[in-house]
């Protein structure tokens, strides 16, 4: 019913790669090439420009991607319609979470949402909290769950959970004691998440309205997972700052030992977001509506 070949130009566009596309998608690179030759030939018109190793879309090419995320779309939606009026709900959704939320809070709640809905298919994209943000404006996610302030007025941000950021170390650390001073703090050997995540965020404004300036912390490095920091505290040197869902399990087997600031509570909020305009419908109001039962909210 649906035109497969529309199907692989959104992946190959969305990758701006024919390879990238071809595992994606489990289709011969051959193949791949066939189909989006074929839809040149039926508009017309060059879909990609190609320089090299490298692609991106023409003008055309923006066109017809922007009518295929809405044919793509109302595809889906027809089918969780129909599938309505059966036992079995079938379709996809496309999710996109900040690496935290993905890592340790969600998996457990995706596994029961397929044991409950086996015919939809879910796909989990991560990222820190600003590129999930750009993929849902660019319509290559249906849902999205991310951490840290409110910041763009093209989303609607919806609360999920309340979280807490706390600061440990590897329980082998005899460098550091277990309760410090805001004065101390700054003095921590820290390592700390990338620019554009959510808990780097909330780190540096928490302490801004401590009358902390972030330019004061003594940052050992910056890295790009919360898997990253554990491991590079495991091994006895730096203080992390993570959430509480990530270390749970290293806390309460006494391989990381937590440090507590009196004077400095980092909070922050998990969020659903999603477009502005109308409120999400069919299969990712369902998948919303499960979530928030899973955890009781």
């Amino acid at each position: 019913m649906l035109d497969f070949r529309l199907k692989v130009f959104q992946c190959v566009a969305h990758n701006l790669s024919f390879t990238k596309a071809s595992n994606e998608m489990f289709v011969t690179q051959p193949a791949i090439s066939k189909h989006i030759k074929e839809l040149e030939s039926e508009f017309e018109v060059k879909l990609f420009n190609r320089s090299g190793n490298k692609i991106s879309l023409t003008s055309a090419g923006d066109i017809l991607l922007s009518y295929t995320e809405h044919i793509l779309s109302l595809h889906n939606e027809m089918k969780f319609e129909i599938s309505q009026l059966t036992t079995n709900l079938a379709g996809s959704i496309r999710i996109g979470a900040s690496t935290t939320i993905a890592q340790y809070v969600i998996p457990a709640a995706l596994a029961q949402f397929h044991e409950r809905y086996p015919d939809i298919k879910l796909s989990l994209i991560t990222g820190n909290t600003e590129y999930i943000e750009k993929r849902l404006l660019k319509n290559e996610i249906d849902v999205g769950i991310v951490e840290g302030k409110p910041t763009n007025s093209d989303i609607r941000y919806s609360s999920f959970l309340n979280d807490e950021l706390l600061v440990f170390a590897s329980a082998l650390n005899a460098n550091v004691p277990n309760s410090i001073s805001n004065d101390e703090f700054v003095n921590l050997p820290l390592v700390l998440r990338e620019r554009g995540s959510g808990t780097l965020e909330i780190i540096e404004s928490t302490l801004q309205q401590h009358k902390v300036s972030p330019k004061q912390l003594r940052v050992l490095m910056y890295l790009g997972s919360t898997e990253a920091i554990k491991s590079f505290v495991k091994t006895g040197k730096g203080v992390g700052i993570v959430s509480r869902f990530a270390i749970e399990q290293e806390l309460a087997s006494n391989v990381f030992m937590r440090i507590a600031t009196p004077n400095i509570k980092f909070y922050r909020q998990f969020y659903f977001i999603s477009p502005k305009g109308p409120e999400s419908i069919g299969l990712s109001k369902l998948f919303l509506n499960f979530i928030q039962k899973h955890y009781n909210l």
